[in-house]
């Protein structure tokens, strides 16, 4: 499932190639013909990223909202001129990347990172799938592995394309999502009022006291808290299973016995990540790399992490095995020993 940073990066690419710009809308595969109707002709007027769900405007007060889901991703194709904040990317936007990013030269510490799975992607963010399409740059981005200049745009649809935005340059297809529908503006804050707060929007201290507000007051164990959209939005499995064991937590502790200075830790951790992870693409959850170290743990998970995905291995602070259980229909990874 993609989580929060991926979402982030999707609402700043469209940011940068869709607004401002009048677009076409159609649905391939006809499960959404009447909303892309609606929308088919306007002009994008602004976009943005809640937690796990994206809201695009249109004019005259018309608004998309986008979830992912477990599967969901957008496929970029055209002419992609690239935010700086995510400008390290080069496939799929959407769906969490789980194999890695390479640099581009050893002793270069600047030089972009390509993921080969593409979640730090300029043309497929979202559900981890080979990119399905080809991108030709414009002349603000160079050197991107892979772009193409003599491909027909805009491409054929490829799967079920439950949305295809389509401008001069550039070319959006949604594949997957669990939510696509159109939206008010009053919807749109109804349905933003539900989710918790979002430390990329808001790190304020009231933001930070209604997470903690929250957690303290609730039986429910910490790991289906973090996991909760209403409690925190944007964390899903890989940082649930990370941020508990950086902060030594049993995931089973109930929220109100957790000390209120460790929720607050949990919450400024979540900060940290998720500007990471907006950054790089990837969901880095160990600090201080350098080097060698850093480089290899941009291209393998299994040098990135703590304990997720790490079942049966020795936990790398105590040797303890590593443990994988299922809690709230999700895997959870964790180190009995560390967080005893």
């Amino acid at each position: 499932m993609p989580e929060g940073h991926s979402v982030h990066r999707i609402a700043r690419q469209f940011d940068r190639n869709f607004v401002g710009r009048r677009v076409s809308a159609s649905s391939p595969q006809g499960r959404f013909v009447e909303g892309a109707a609606v929308i088919d002709g306007r002009t994008v007027t602004a976009v943005r990223a809640v937690g796990k769900q994206m809201f695009m405007e249109f004019d005259h007060d018309v608004w998309l909202r986008v979830h992912l889901g477990m599967y969901g991703a957008w496929d970029f194709a055209g002419e992609i001129v690239i935010d700086p904040t995510i400008a390290s990317a080069n496939g799929r936007m959407g769906h969490t990347n789980q194999r890695g990013t390479v640099l581009s030269a050893p002793d270069d510490a600047d030089a972009p990172i390509m993921d080969a799975a593409g979640e730090n992607s300029l043309n497929s963010i979202g559900a981890p799938r080979k990119a399905r399409v080809h991108v030709r740059m414009s002349e603000q981005t160079k050197g991107l592995p892979g772009a193409v200049d003599d491909v027909d745009f805009p491409p054929e649809p490829v799967g079920a394309v439950r949305l295809r935005l389509l401008s001069e340059a550039t070319c959006a297809d949604l594949r997957g999502p669990t939510a696509c529908e159109l939206q008010t503006a009053e919807q749109v804050e109804a349905t933003i009022a539900k989710l918790g707060p979002d430390p990329l929007l808001d790190d304020g201290p009231l933001a930070e006291q209604r997470f903690v507000d929250t957690i303290r007051r609730k039986p429910t164990p910490i790991a289906l808290l973090l996991m909760d959209q209403s409690v925190v939005s944007g964390i899903g499995n890989v940082y649930r299973a990370e941020m508990l064991f950086r902060a030594r937590l049993n995931p089973h502790t109930p929220g109100k016995q957790v000390p209120e200075e460790l929720v607050r830790e949990l919450w400024h951790d979540w900060s940290q990540l998720l500007r990471v992870g907006v950054e790089t693409g990837q969901m880095m959850t160990m600090d201080g790399l350098k080097g060698e170290d850093y480089r290899l743990a941009m291209a393998n998970r299994a040098d990135r992490h703590w304990v997720y995905h790490r079942a049966g291995l020795p936990c790398r602070v105590c040797g303890t095995e590593i443990v994988m259980e299922e809690i709230g229909a999700r895997k959870l990874y964790w180190c009995p020993s560390c967080q005893a």
